[in-house]
């Protein structure tokens, strides 16, 4: 574990340790008069946790394309945004909301393959053509889904088990009898959070105890030596741009179930994305995870205490990150 790491652990701990008590304690009046009140604070906390795991699931494929092959892909929050609109349609029309996560991560997924060999394949280190190309990319499709899907908002069905509330063991209110009120929280949100805990796990074991983890380092490092021992570079490299914008795909039937479908979210997910990856440091998923509880949590409490100020509680972030460590949190010095 290194220096980092550890340090991080602490900030977590002690972050954690922290909500725990402000969820165990009774408020004094002037702590209830600077947060508003128990609920305010709690539900922002946890909206803040929740939208983290979707701005993770987003800021991983771009992490696994961006921060670890080092390919500029753009059009990242236009693979989002397009694999919510096929999982809308598929969700629709089937009823299904387990086929529309399938055909909304494998059609992205193929799409993603599709980019790699048709046009980053033939661009490679080349990072201003990379940008340039996959803007014009996102300015195309982005006309394309308006021709299709015009300028309507469309909210995916959410599935029968995930519907309601459940209450969980957060103190909301105390009623001036002395009942106690615990706070209730949607049933989809807490599942989406759960998702990106497993995606997170997934992907840590996958770059870091299996065989295709080790070729992807290998191959980011030096790709020659890679490609002499045997191993086709190129396939594994498709493979895991692929798995990068599936992910985007999948996230975005999350996101459209969760909140909305409509123009516009691509650009607000690569944002995203790009503000998760900065902070958290290129090519390290645990810094995703840090950087988007850092984004997620700001953002959300940013809205409720700082509402005119919210978007630059966010980029906020960003900036302090890169003064004090302009790698990102987790990230290496690039040699």
């Amino acid at each position: 574990m290194t220096k980092t790491t550890r340090l991080w652990s602490a900030v977590g701990v002690m972050a954690v340790s922290i909500v725990v008590l402000l969820a165990a304690i009774t408020w004094p009046e002037w702590l209830e008069t600077l947060l508003i009140s128990r609920k305010a604070f709690f539900s922002a906390l946890l909206n803040g946790i929740t939208v983290a795991g979707l701005y993770f699931i987003v800021a991983a494929g771009f992490t696994l394309i961006f921060g670890l092959m080092r390919i500029v892909n753009m059009a990242h929050g236009t693979l989002y945004l397009l694999g919510a609109y096929i999982g809308y349609e598929v969700v629709s029309r089937s009823g299904s909301w387990l086929l529309g996560a399938a055909a909304a991560f494998l059609s992205i997924a193929a799409a993603g393959v599709l980019l790699q060999v048709l046009v980053f394949r033939r661009i490679e280190k080349d990072e201003l053509r990379q940008t340039l190309v996959s803007i014009g990319l996102t300015i195309l499709f982005a006309d394309i889904m308006m021709a299709i899907w015009g300028g309507e908002t469309f909210q995916i069905p959410m599935p029968e088990l995930l519907g309601g509330s459940a209450k969980l063991p957060i103190i909301s209110a105390v009623k001036s009898n002395g009942t106690v009120v615990y706070l209730s929280y949607p049933i989809y949100r807490l599942f989406v959070l759960a998702t990106a805990l497993v995606v997170g796990a997934a992907l840590y074991l996958m770059l870091t105890r299996s065989r295709i983890g080790l070729m992807v380092r290998a191959g980011v490092d030096d790709r020659g030596m890679l490609a002499a021992s045997g191993v086709n570079v190129d396939r594994v490299f498709v493979a895991i741009f692929g798995l990068g914008a599936g992910l985007a795909g999948f996230a975005g039937l999350i996101g459209g179930t969760a909140l909305s479908v409509s123009p516009g979210e691509d650009i607000r997910y690569l944002l995203a994305s790009l503000v998760v990856v900065i902070v958290g440091g290129m090519g390290s998923i645990g810094g995703a995870a840090i950087g988007a509880v850092l984004v997620g949590v700001t953002g959300q409490l940013g809205l409720v205490y700082f509402p005119s100020y919210s978007a630059v509680c966010t980029f906020l972030i960003m900036v302090i990150t890169l003064m004090i460590r302009p790698e990102g949190i987790m990230g290496k010095v690039r040699k």
